[in-house]
């Protein structure tokens, strides 16, 4: 189980994490950041396999990816 988080500040929306998202996890939102660009956004319902595309993409390491136990996600989900 793998988790992404967005460096809102970073993201410039190019789009490559969204393109190169196996799982179609990541979309350019419509919140804007500090410098005008709107970010991406990860969504959990689609999971995470954990390949590292949109990190190894990403031009300004804007993407950060986390594994998380299992239990971390059984919790997460079960809300």
């Amino acid at each position: 189980m793998a988790a992404v988080k967005v460096l809102d500040e970073y993201c410039k929306s190019c789009g490559l994490c969204v393109e190169f998202c196996p799982r179609g996890a990541l979309s350019i939102g419509q919140q804007l950041n500090a410098r005008g660009f709107a970010t991406a956004v990860f969504d959990e319902s689609k999971g995470c396999s954990g390949c590292g595309n949109c990190t190894t993409i990403c031009p300004d390491a804007a993407i950060v990816l986390y594994a998380r136990t299992r239990e971390q996600a059984v919790k997460k989900t079960a809300r």
